[in-house]
């Protein structure tokens, strides 16, 4: 008889502008420690070309479920930036085979909110609370947007040498508003009795440290790991990201 699958497989969800390349540093150290990595690429990412039905939240869901049904065991959700309100709305849809939830700098969010109302009041006391959005460039049709090199530089990876940088803006790609404008709708009896992870960047400039803080204070009972850095923790600081991740796993 095959072994029993005991250790959860890490289902990381990219946010808005990326990609599952996002996770490439990080994806090695897990898989190290003998988990399975799944990296998805949400719809309507140049990696995965869907349907305007398609690049919804019930889009991401059906992506999600489908790919999650050829894994046995137990499955851990990661959810980076934006990706955290879709890994909140998975871990709501499968909450009988998920042990745990954690945010990168993630959007951790109470049922019904969207990210854009909680900046919305933030922004009264925090401007720096507007993150990427003043430096977005739209469609004419305002459907989707892109994120300049220079902003992907100066907000997401500014504790990267400049040359990572740039090299890293250059895979970023136009997001559309079916996949980013997104609201998790959860329950306390599914999602809201899983186990949560919040790892904070306190020098992110996209998702602010005063935007995070309000989101676990609106969102309690999560473990909270701080670290030192920008937007993106799990290129910046991978080795940290792995162990935080992996302690939780446990």
């Amino acid at each position: 008889m095959p072994e029993p699958v005991n250790k959860p497989t890490f289902v990381l969800i990219h946010g808005a502008w990326a990609g599952s390349w996002v996770w490439d540093a990080l994806k090695p150290e897990l898989e190290a420690a003998g988990h399975r990595v799944l990296a998805l690429d949400m719809p309507g990412n140049p990696q995965h070309p869907a349907t305007a039905e398609d690049i919804s939240m019930a889009g991401c869901m059906a992506h999600i479920a489908a790919a999650c049904a050829e894994i046995e065991g137990p499955l851990l959700l990661v959810g980076h930036s934006g990706g955290g309100v879709i890994a909140t709305q998975a871990a709501e849809m499968l909450a009988e085979r998920v042990v745990g939830v954690a945010y990168l700098a993630g959007m951790m969010l109470p049922s019904g909110l969207g990210f854009a109302e909680l900046t919305t009041e933030l922004m009264q006391r925090h401007p720096e609370a507007a993150g990427i959005w003043p430096h977005l460039h739209w469609a004419e049709d305002r459907q989707s947007s892109t994120v300049p090199p220079e902003a992907v530089c100066e907000i997401f990876l500014q504790d990267l040498p400049r040359e990572q940088t740039m090299a890293a803006a250059q895979r970023f790609c136009s997001q559309p508003e079916g996949t980013r404008a997104l609201v998790a709708e959860w329950t306390a009896e599914r999602f809201g009795r899983l186990p949560r992870l919040y790892v904070e960047a306190t020098e992110d400039r996209s998702v602010v440290l005063a935007a995070q803080r309000k989101m676990q204070a609106l969102v309690p009972g999560a473990q909270v790991v701080s670290l030192a850095c920008g937007h993106v923790p799990q290129v910046v600081q991978t080795a940290a990201v792995a162990e935080a991740l992996l302690a939780f796993a446990k």
